[in-house]
């Protein structure tokens, strides 16, 4: 599988895990916000080999490995790479947007955890995303994580245009889910016909998050608030 970086340690990328972060080029949306522009847009690889040595030297202290992006799951070879990392005794946890969601359904059951994001509230993702796309294989992917039997959660970056009621729409939408993280947005890059706007975009102070959090807490037990 291609592969544009690889963080050897991480303590924030695997809840309750020590992880390594493995991170794919290319994505199938383009948020004007992303951090991760510089690697999903790159053409700089990281060798396999040095991936698997680092793996092999550190069974035992290394807990899991985290396949994220760019989104991992337009790599036709994501299902034998994840089967690569679990035959060395490696818990994996998936990143992804929720774009396709026959590809979460084939490799749901060799994964050990999955992260969603959810960029806005029903009918608003294509604004955030920079083109229109078919939201409902968004939800098609909620629903199915949810019933997979896999651990996981849904999060939302709090990005500046989002409002306290636009959370509480995803959260009725995804209404008994495990686990909702609302994650504080770092300035990026402006991108887009947003340009003017997103240079004087400030993030979100931390008492708006929390209220946001609390009106999603209406529809799920589980809502965590990070960055803040």
């Amino acid at each position: 599988m291609r592969i544009a970086g690889f963080l050897k340690n991480s303590f924030v990328d695997y809840p309750g895990n020590i992880a390594s972060v493995v991170f794919v080029p290319g994505c199938n949306m383009d948020c004007w916000y992303c951090h991760n522009r510089h690697l999903w847009q790159t053409e700089d690889q990281v060798k396999m080999s040095e991936i698997d040595t680092f793996l092999d030297k550190r069974v035992g202290f290394i807990d899991g490995v985290v396949i994220t992006g760019g989104e991992p799951t337009l790599h036709s070879d994501l299902p034998e790479f994840i089967q690569h990392v679990k035959s060395k005794g490696y818990k994996v946890k998936l990143d992804t947007n929720g774009l396709r969601p026959d590809v979460i359904e084939q490799v749901s059951g060799d994964i050990d955890y999955i992260a969603m994001d959810i960029k806005a509230p029903p009918g608003g993702i294509s604004s955030v995303v920079s083109f229109d796309i078919d939201e409902n294989l968004i939800w098609q992917s909620a629903q199915l994580i949810m019933n997979s039997g896999v651990d996981y959660e849904f999060r939302t970056t709090m990005m500046p245009l989002l409002k306290v009621a636009d959370i509480e729409s995803i959260a009725k939408r995804i209404s008994g889910a495990k686990r909702y993280a609302l994650q504080q947005y770092r300035i990026s890059k402006p991108k887009g016909d947003i340009k003017h706007v997103s240079m004087q975009l400030k993030p979100l102070g931390s008492a708006e998050i929390k209220k946001a959090a609390k009106a999603a807490e209406r529809y799920l037990d589980n809502v965590i608030v990070r960055g803040i």
